[in-house]
């Protein structure tokens, strides 16, 4: 008989040790009775954001406020680690896998991050380290070309309900920068990243003889005390790489790297972030931003791919890596770009040992040069590799790459292609429970069941779309087949032969 019960979804949270600690969840019960849990980040669904880490705000003895990092190295359980040890642990709906006493020690090494600006209580926590599953950033940022404050408000809450795990604003070349961040952040529960050399140059007014360090510094500081809570500097990129990146087909194509490079040949000076690592260090610790050591130096073409100018910066960054550590400042590190698929381990094996397996965040890589319009394609290929080989983060890449700014479809199907790839990675690492939303799939395939298989597919309303264009008109049930096979031909009525014969239920 067809199945006439559609799968049913609601809002849970599961609490902590504290009735602050509340951790939203997306409750799934599909027709056959059976449930799930799905990890969600689109907060409490109300305007404006609760402020979920105002309770969790303390301070130490003296009255300085203790970083996440400082708080694990002391033995300090927070707060935040609760949370983000439920919000870990139910992801795949496996009850609870990873106890805060995990988060806690993982971030004690330096090998995750919880990034959450103590100005950003909007933020809800979440842990990025290769023992956890892989996120996914989504970039967004108007400029002056090109969309504006509300087409990138927009864009943040598609992101969020795309599954985005952080979000970086890259905006540019618009009046009041401030603000529009200042929105996001309101907006966000999930962590708010920014290249603040962006900003720097705006202020400058576009002019490189103006951006000075105290303009730079002064953008970092503000940028902090809004609640950004992960800062790209391009700290590694030094003097020294600047001839192995001219011997390149594209030399630098990190915009904050080139606009660092170009300060540093027109002044012929260090680099700024470098000459000033322990200034920026200040200020990261106290407002407790994490920062992601960007790669300024990343290979733009398979070409120049591990090259001296890239794993060189990656030493340098390592030695930085070491100092935001003992300064008690969180870091992740950033990294290519570019690579072929054979050299793609390299860059993780290479990553775990000059930074001392810090989290890495890699855009893509991207495994071939020659599909624009494809490249969400071609970096996820590269994406799910280097993740199952224990890259923490991947930052998406969407078909507009090399093209053009992203368009609010590309940012869906940028994230749609970044979370297939993660949750690939998830699988291969064997990460507890992350094949059970693939069983409960291939379970309601096996008794087509249509509109379970659509309410566990990564986007619904797409998989619905193309199922029904080929199906009956007006089909009041849920038929037992589908147009590939058609009724006559379908193999999955000879697997339920097969499972009677020899009576396997």
């Amino acid at each position: 008989m067809a199945n006439t019960t559609h799968p049913h979804k609601e809002r849970i949270y599961l609490e902590g040790s504290t009735p602050a600690i509340q951790v939203p969840f997306t409750s799934l019960t599909l027709s056959n009775g059976e449930k799930l849990l799905l990890s969600t980040v689109e907060g409490a669904g109300t305007s404006p954001l609760p402020k979920v880490r105002a309770p969790f705000v303390k301070s130490s003895a003296g009255g300085r406020k203790r970083t996440q990092l400082e708080c694990a190295k002391a033995g300090i359980i927070t707060e935040e680690m609760e949370y983000a040890a439920i919000r870990e642990s139910y992801a795949y709906g496996d009850g609870m896998a990873f106890t805060p006493e995990t988060v806690l020690k993982e971030i004690a090494a330096g090998r995750a991050v919880l990034p959450c600006n103590r100005m950003h209580p909007e933020c809800e926590p979440m842990v990025i380290g290769k023992k956890f599953s892989v996120k996914v950033n989504a970039n967004i940022g108007a400029s002056a070309v090109s969309s504006g404050y509300a087409e990138e408000i927009a864009k943040l809450h598609l992101a969020l309900k795309h599954g985005a795990d952080t979000v970086m604003d890259l905006s540019t070349g618009i009046d009041d920068l401030m603000g529009l961040r200042q929105a996001m952040l309101g907006a966000s529960p999930v962590p708010i990243g920014t290249v603040p050399m962006y900003e720097a140059l705006d202020r400058a007014h576009g002019d490189i003889n103006a951006l000075t360090w105290e303009v730079f510094r002064d953008t970092v500081r503000d940028q902090a005390r809004q609640g950004v809570d992960y800062f790209t500097i391009h700290a590694g990129l030094l003097q020294e790489y600047l001839p192995y990146a001219a011997e390149r087909i594209l030399g630098i194509v990190s915009r904050g790297g080139s606009i660092m490079a170009t300060c540093m040949l027109r002044r012929e000076e260090e680099n700024m972030a470098y000459t000033h690592f322990d200034e920026l260090l200040e200020i990261c610790r106290e407002y407790d931003v994490a920062l992601s050591l960007g790669d300024g130096l990343r290979p733009g073409a398979i070409h120049d791919a591990c090259d001296k100018a890239q794993y060189g910066e990656l030493k340098t960054i390592g030695q930085l890596a070491k100092r935001c550590f003992e300064a008690g400042v969180q870091c992740f590190i950033e990294g290519p770009g570019h690579v072929p698929l054979n050299r793609v381990a390299e860059n993780q094996a290479l990553e775990d040992e000059y930074c001392h397996e810090a989290p890495f965040y890699t855009l893509g890589p991207l495994v071939t040069d020659i599909a624009p319009g494809y490249d969400h394609i071609t970096s996820a290929i590269g994406g799910a590799q280097i993740a199952a080989c224990g890259t923490s983060m991947l930052c998406y890449v969407t078909p507009s790459e090399h093209l053009a700014l992203p368009t609010p479809e590309d940012v869906k199907v940028g994230l749609i292609t970044y979370k297939l790839a993660a949750h690939a990675a998830d699988i291969a690492k064997g990460l507890p429970g992350a094949t059970a939303r693939d069983d409960a799939m291939s379970r309601a395939r096996a008794d087509f069941r249509w509109y379970d298989q659509f309410a566990l597919s990564l986007d619904e309303e797409h998989a619905l779309a193309v199922w029904k264009s080929q199906m009956p008109e007006n089909c009041g049930h849920e038929p037992s087949f589908c147009s590939m096979c058609g009724p006559r031909f379908c193999p999955i009525r000879t697997n339920r032969v097969l499972k009677e014969k020899f009576n396997v239920r």
